[in-house]
Order: C-alpha cells, then sequence, then structure tokens
C-alpha cells in the first residue's frame, strides 16, 4: 500500500512539474512597444509653444493633436503573425506609445494598423478605455468617433479667432475616412527584451499630398464634407524612424 501511495505521490508531482514546465513555456512570449514621435516635418512637435509652415508656407501653432490606432497586425517572418483588435488614442498630450504583449518570439518584418476605429466598434455605442467618451473622441451613437483630432492657429485662417481644426471621422460609405498604413519593419522579438518600434507621425503630411490644404481655404472640417480629403492625406503620414534617438 505505501509503495502504491508512493508511486501515486511521485506520478502527482511530476504531473504538476510538467504542468508548470508547459504553462511557463506558454508565458514565454515577447513584448513590442510602438512609440510614436509627432514632428512637423523634420521639427519635434510641440503644443502651442512652436511655430511651423505648411506647403503653403502659412504659419500656424498646434494646441491639440491626437488620433485613434486600430487593428495593428505584425508580419511573422516564418508565419507566426501577430493581430490585436483593440484601439489605441495616442495623444500628444498624454499618451504616445502602445504596449503588445504576448507576441511569438521571431523576426518581424512589416507592420499595418489603421487610422481610426473600425466599424464594430463604431457602431456599440459610447465604450471604455481608450475608447471612454471621457477622452473627448466620441461624436453620437449613430455617427460614431472621430478617428483623428488636430487643431491650432494660423493668421491664414478665415475661421473666428484665426483657429484651424480638423476633427476627422466616419466609417460608412461614402465618408468611410478610416485608412489602413503599411510600413516594412525590422524587429526581433523575444522574452528577456521588449523590442521598441519608433515611428514618425508627421502632421505636416495632413496638409498636403494628394491634396494641398490652404487655411484661408478650408480652415475647419468638422463633419463628413471634407473629411475623406484630410483621411486621404494623413494616410502617409507615419513612417519607421531608423534611428531611435532622431530628432
Amino acid at each position: 500500500m505505501k509503495k502504491l501511495f508512493h508511486i501515486l505521490s511521485y506520478t502527482a508531482i511530476i504531473t504538476v512539474a510538467m504542468s508548470f514546465s508547459f504553462f511557463a513555456k506558454l508565458k514565454q512570449r515577447g513584448k513590442v512597444i510602438i512609440e510614436f514621435k509627432h514632428f512637423a516635418g523634420d521639427k519635434i512637435l510641440k503644443l502651442d509653444s512652436a511655430v511651423y509652415a505648411n506647403e503653403s508656407g502659412q504659419l500656424f501653432t498646434v494646441s491639440n493633436f491626437k488620433y485613434y490606432i486600430s487593428n495593428i497586425h505584425l508580419k511573422n517572418s516564418k508565419g507566426k503573425d501577430y493581430y490585436s483588435h483593440e484601439s489605441f488614442l495616442i495623444d500628444e498630450e498624454d499618451n504616445k506609445q502602445i504596449a503588445l504583449t504576448d507576441i511569438a518570439d521571431g523576426d518581424y518584418v512589416a507592420l499595418d494598423f489603421i487610422v481610426g476605429v473600425d466599424s464594430l466598434h463604431n457602431c456599440s455605442g459610447a465604450q471604455s478605455g481608450a475608447l471612454d467618451p471621457v477622452n473627448a473622441m466620441f461624436w453620437a451613437w449613430n455617427t460614431g468617433y472621430i478617428f483623428l483630432k488636430l487643431e491650432g492657429r494660423s493668421a491664414s485662417s478665415a475661421s473666428p479667432g484665426h483657429i484651424f481644426e480638423y476633427h476627422i471621422g466616419g466609417y460608412k460609405k461614402p465618408n468611410n475616412c478610416i485608412r489602413k498604413v503599411f510600413l516594412n519593419i525590422n524587429a526581433s522579438v523575444s522574452e528577456f527584451k521588449p523590442n521598441v518600434l519608433n515611428l514618425k507621425t508627421d502632421i505636416l503630411e495632413l496638409f498636403k499630398t494628394p491634396v494641398l490644404i490652404d487655411f484661408q481655404k478650408l480652415s475647419s472640417v468638422t463633419d463628413s464634407k471634407n473629411a475623406g480629403t484630410i483621411a486621404d492625406n494623413y494616410s502617409d503620414m507615419f513612417s519607421v524612424l531608423k534611428d531611435s534617438n532622431e530628432k
């Protein structure tokens, strides 16, 4: 009987040990931190204080800049791709970092995401976290979220107080302002050290390519009219910073 007891005890210990080993292996996953660095051309963005010039040479300052990044996809060189269906609010005044966890070890060669909030979450009403209405990025239950908000001042603006404001959103055709971004990356992910991806977000791209924005003619977009024009412009405002210390 004692022998049987010892055998059963030994078996139980081995089983528990193997279980711990199994779950430990499951936890051996990597982490990627995406850091968004905001620029105006080659100058670091500074709210209210620094003066910048758009493609038309019109001077301006920025008082508010934030946007949603959603549906992140990391492409693995061996097919072990990573997907996140979360939405993250990137805010110049608050948070400019996304932490992705539980990523399989390996080499990742491409990154894509959408600027905005997908149709599913737009149709789900006001939500919590990054999608909480307290972030002032939610219009109403039937129109959904503001995908990108840029506000500031320019002497060239025809709006009262010489302000300019671009509140871009909408997920239904023909006013769908969701834009997908594709970037080539070189990220080696392991459990031992998080990989940091530094992305440049250039606000000057909002004012050019494919459409040149003139503050005198278009200083305010706060509904579906002209929103697609700004969305087309911001679709290429992201790039990979080769040097993490680039300024």
